[in-house]
């Protein structure tokens, strides 16, 4: 499923950190590793100046890259050789087009990136590539939960049972089997969107109903995972989704999350983008998000 593996990269811990992961994926895998580094001549040139700098000041850029890009191939131990290059422009358009022109399978990156001229792996810009890109973004947060780069013990897949929720599951189950991993399948029945106010006491028979689609839903994902070999763990909750499947992973020491960034309309309605950002913004082991925008959904 993963021949090659994209990693952007400012010289920033997160980036680092994303690198690491990137290449333990690329060990299971035996996927080809690609660094790029992105000089974001836009910030630098001030607001009038265009694409253009001074020489002195593009070469001091350019020498800046080339250190970092150094940085991540001396870091990682990668499954072959390392393909490298600096790119200048938009962050996000080059990132994206680079993946597009290589045919890359993964873009592994970090959410936060350092301050100054070379800043560009910002959370924002993140999110723009899991957004624009259509493969899947593995995001990672230097954290004391990410040093550990392999194996994933536990995949955690949320899922509300939309297509583009189960867009996540496959590279999940891929991901799993490699990593001998176990596969949580997790459904939150979202309280937020049917509960009307504080004094509000739900019916009963729709929290079972709900439930009882959490578990089909749920176990749909462990009956695919079964089909690769791997040992899975289903889970049905009420409350409220990005704070519930936070704490679940931190409760069950999980090693990665992954999930869609698109869900369907209705109450239990939940794989939205903000939801899947704000995983990716607060979750301390790192979160594949795989973009499902051009799937349709069939209510």
């Amino acid at each position: 499923m993963f021949n090659s593996i994209l990693i952007p990269t400012d010289g920033s811990e997160h980036a680092t950190r994303a690198a690491e992961h990137g290449a333990a994926l690329s060990r299971a895998f035996s996927a080809s590793l690609h660094v790029i580094a992105v000089i974001d001549t836009r910030p630098a040139g001030g607001p009038f100046s265009g694409d253009d700098l001074e020489d002195e000041t593009l070469d001091r850029m350019t020498a800046d890259a080339e250190d970092t890009i150094a940085a991540i191939t001396d870091a990682v131990d990668a499954a072959g050789a390392i393909q490298t290059t600096i790119h200048t422009g938009d962050p996000v358009d080059e990132i994206c087009a680079y993946r597009d022109d290589h045919d890359v399978d993964m873009i592994a990156m970090g959410t936060h990136g350092r301050t100054g001229v070379g800043r560009y792996l910002a959370g924002s810009v993140t999110e723009s590539v899991v957004r624009q890109a259509d493969v899947p973004v593995l995001t990672v947060r230097a954290t004391d939960r990410s040093r550990d780069t392999a194996p994933y013990g536990d995949i955690l897949v949320p899922t509300d049972g939309s297509a583009p929720a189960a867009a996540a599951v496959e590279p999940a189950c891929e991901i799993a089997a490699q990593f001998d991993a176990r596969v949580h399948a997790l459904n939150v029945v979202n309280l937020s969107n049917i509960a009307t106010g504080s004094e509000y006491t739900l019916p009963k028979d729709l929290i079972e109903s709900l439930e009882s689609q959490g578990e089909t839903v749920t176990e749909r994902i462990a009956a695919r995972a079964r089909e690769s070999g791997v040992e899975t763990v289903t889970r049905v909750v009420s409350g409220f989704p990005a704070a519930d499947i936070l704490e679940y992973a931190e409760e069950n020491d999980i090693d990665l999350i992954a999930m869609g960034t698109a869900g369907r309309t209705g109450l239990n309605r939940f794989l939205m983008g903000s939801t899947t950002e704000r995983i990716i913004r607060h979750a301390d082991m790192p979160v594949l998000a795989v973009n499902a925008r051009d799937q349709r959904v069939d209510e």
